[in-house]
This record gives structure tokens, C-alpha cells and sequence, in this order.
């Protein structure tokens, strides 16, 4: 059973940090490119971030490069995802997501797995 699992969200002030996290199981991690969506209430769902299999490259969904960093350790199965710099604009539910390829330019079909999200609340 595959299991794509977020931790990390919460409630902070404006300008705070944030690292989320995604832990994988019943999938063969070290396989897949793997990323992060976020979805804000009475929006699409929005690409943030991917990173390939082997770490060695990194896409960004637009102005995110300049404060979020995509990261992962195969051998640990983990994903993560650092937010700095955070602003209201940023509240959303990040959904951890396991891809069918590695690409600047993927949208939601080309994810294989989700996980369930973690909310992410940024006060103003």
C-alpha cells in the first residue's frame, strides 16, 4: 500500500519559517521524481516544487525558487520542502505527490501518488 505522508504545516506569523516533511512508503522512492502541490481555499491546485530521482535537479512552480527549497534523502525515504520567508499568500494545504517524470513543466496528471496534505496557515 502506497503511503505519501505530510508533517510539518501549523499556524505562523508572517516572515517565519517552515519545513515540511513527506514520508514514503510502498513505493520504490529512489524511482521516482518527487514534488509538492499546494492548494489554497477556492483555488486550482498549484505545482511548488519537484526534485528527480537523484536529487541532482530541482523545478519550481513560478516565484517559488527564491524562497522555498525542494530537498530529499533516498535513503531515508523522506521528502522535504524549506519555506522561508513566509507571507499569507503562501496559506494553503501542500500536498506531498510522487511523479511520472521529471519536468519543469508538470500539472496534477502527471502525478501517480498523493498524499493527504498539511495545512499551512500564514497570519498576517
Amino acid at each position: 500500500q502506497v503511503q505519501l505522508v505530510e508533517s510539518g504545516g501549523g499556524l505562523v506569523q508572517t516572515g517565519a519559517s517552515l519545513t515540511l516533511s513527506c514520508a514514503a512508503s510502498g513505493i520504490t522512492f529512489s524511482r521516482l521524481p518527487m514534488g509538492w502541490f499546494r492548494q489554497a481555499p477556492g483555488k486550482e491546485r498549484e505545482f511548488v516544487a519537484l526534485i528527480n530521482r537523484l536529487g541532482s535537479i530541482t523545478y519550481y512552480g513560478d516565484h517559488m525558487e527564491d524562497r522555498f527549497a525542494i530537498s530529499r534523502d533516498n535513503d531515508k525515504n523522506t521528502l522535504s520542502l524549506q519555506m522561508n520567508s513566509l507571507k499569507p499568500g503562501d496559506t494553503a494545504v501542500y500536498y506531498c505527490a510522487a511523479f511520472k517524470r521529471a519536468s519543469p513543466e508538470v500539472t496534477k496528471s502527471d502525478v501517480t501518488y498523493w498524499g493527504q496534505g498539511t495545512q499551512v496557515t500564514v497570519a498576517s
